[in-house]
């Protein structure tokens, strides 16, 4: 698929968001022997600026650099994991038709539409991506009992944000399926995904 989207000026950026950096996540890119450009974002600053709050997540940005869809769940392929469904299918046939008509494809959002979803964070939030951040900063500093001190505090004030669980639980390995499983039965009919919100 990617290569007969890139001979029509298409490309994908795909971004780890992971403190462990090339040693936690670089593995993962070789193994996909990914075609594409790759990233490793350590600091999390893309995850903050497009208010992703799960993987994987897509954003589509334009020639001129906008914005025309946010962050939204973003599977290559139709996924089924216990009873999470994801539509990916539809997804990809979305993104084809924006990168075959642009502005004039019917999944290309409005101004207006784009204004609503994206909203400034309310305070809990952007105070949860403050301690999210100084958990980032002091497991850098190899202070590992600090670091999840703050990003308890995270998980508290954005519980949704499965990226501050998912950091946090890559240093505890032996616990990390445990804890994302007893979370997700915690969700208790709450979308695990925002819900793909396509024409």
């Amino acid at each position: 698929m990617y290569s007969q989207l890139k001979a029509k000026n298409f490309e994908i950026i795909a971004v780890a968001q992971d403190t462990g950096g090339e040693e936690a996540a670089g593995k993962y890119y070789d193994k996909a022997k990914a075609a594409y450009t790759t990233l490793i974002d350590t600091q999390h600053v893309i995850s903050s600026l497009y208010h992703m709050v799960n993987v994987p997540m897509g954003v589509w940005i334009d020639e001129q650099g906008r914005i025309v869809r946010p962050a939204e769940v973003a599977y290559s392929k139709k996924t089924q994991l216990m009873s999470i469904k994801v539509d990916g299918d539809h997804y990809v046939a979305a993104l084809r038709d924006w990168v075959d008509k642009g502005d004039q494809s019917k999944y290309a959002m409005k101004a207006d539409e784009l204004r609503k979803r994206l909203q400034p964070p309310d305070a809990s939030i952007a105070l949860a991506e403050a301690n999210f951040k100084l958990g980032v900063y002091f497991q850098q500093q190899k202070d590992l009992s600090t670091a999840d001190k703050y990003w308890q505090a995270a998980q508290k004030l954005a519980p949704n944000n499965w990226n501050y669980h998912r950091q946090a639980w890559f240093f505890t390995p032996d616990k990390a399926i445990s804890n994302w499983l007893k979370k997700f039965g915690e969700l208790k009919g709450k979308d695990y995904y925002p819900k793909l919100d396509l024409p």
